[in-house]
């Protein structure tokens, strides 16, 4: 994978897909100076110790933003010369969720920020429609709003693209 990036990817897929490690290596192929904006808030020893790990994978040579809930404010410091790479966008809706924030606005703020950025932006999601109907309120509603988030990230992505099993599916646009 070289090439240039559209304005907006999607990577898509399932919990251990190997989504982050496709998209990581998309951004890298760019050739551009990399950004990585977490959304990941460490709650606990596991999430801290997954977040390193996380970071110990990815190497250096990334900058690295801090953003569980603004996205717009690491979007619009974005520079052309970089590839951003968001991850993910299910713990930023699920940051907003459990704070009881406006869940359409946050997103239309999200897709306007997209819209206005100068580098191309790839943004990893879980899909979360494949499994079971949730048991109660709180997990329905989060299945729901995370399908409506991906389809409105992949109505503006010029590339989507799913892993499954580590391997890529290209629903939209073609690999660089």
């Amino acid at each position: 994978m070289t090439g240039s990036l559209p304005p907006v990817t999607l990577v898509i897929g399932g919990a251990r897909s190997g989504k982050s490690r496709f998209a990581e290596a998309l951004v890298t192929a760019s050739g551009l100076r990399r950004r990585y904006i977490a959304t990941a808030e460490a709650w606990d020893d596991e999430m801290r110790d997954r977040i390193a790990r996380h970071r110990a994978e990815r190497g250096a040579g990334w900058t690295t933003d801090e953003a569980p809930l603004d996205l717009a404010t690491p979007l619009a410091a974005a520079r052309a010369e970089e590839a951003v790479l968001i991850d993910c966008a299910t713990l930023w809706l699920t940051n907003h969720l459990l704070a009881d924030h406006d869940l359409a606005a946050e997103t239309a703020r999200l897709l306007n920020a997209l819209a206005a950025c100068p580098a191309p932006v790839v943004i990893v999601s879980n899909e979360t429609g494949w499994g079971i109907v949730p048991e109660n309120a709180l997990a329905r509603r989060f299945r729901d709003e995370q399908g409506r988030l991906n389809q409105r990230l992949a109505e503006v992505a010029g590339l989507v693209v799913t892993v499954i099993a580590g391997l890529p599916l290209v629903l939209k646009g073609s690999l660089p």
